[in-house]
């Protein structure tokens, strides 16, 4: 059974989850400052702007990647995904509680 390295560089076989100590983005904040300059990290680093701004990515960069950044691309689109899902949720709670309305205060007996 091979292993490989997941980005927060524990040891992961094929059929483990990526754990990882930190969030995506500080391990890609990481990987570009250690990389700086190299053709993975400048991909890596329009990716994140992109997901920043939410604007478009060519998906075909990302075979440019070496496997440590693409792990990192991954992980960093699955943290803005799930950031995503949290802050719709948010939204959905914020509808529904400004349409519910206001308990009436009980009265004060005299």
């Amino acid at each position: 059974m091979s292993q490989r390295s997941g980005a927060g560089g524990a040891r992961l076989s094929p059929e483990q989850p990526c754990v990882h100590p930190m969030n995506a983005i500080k391990e890609v904040r990481k990987y570009l400052l250690k990389n700086s300059g190299s053709p993975s990290a400048k991909v890596l680093a329009r990716l994140t702007a992109a997901i920043a701004e939410e604007s478009d990515f060519p998906l075909g960069d990302l075979y440019s990647l070496d496997g440590e950044a693409f792990d990192l691309a991954i992980e960093l689109m699955k943290d803005w995904r799930l950031d995503r899902y949290y802050a719709a949720r948010i939204k959905l709670f914020d509808v529904v509680l400004n349409e519910v309305p206001a308990p009436v205060p009980a009265p004060v007996p005299a």
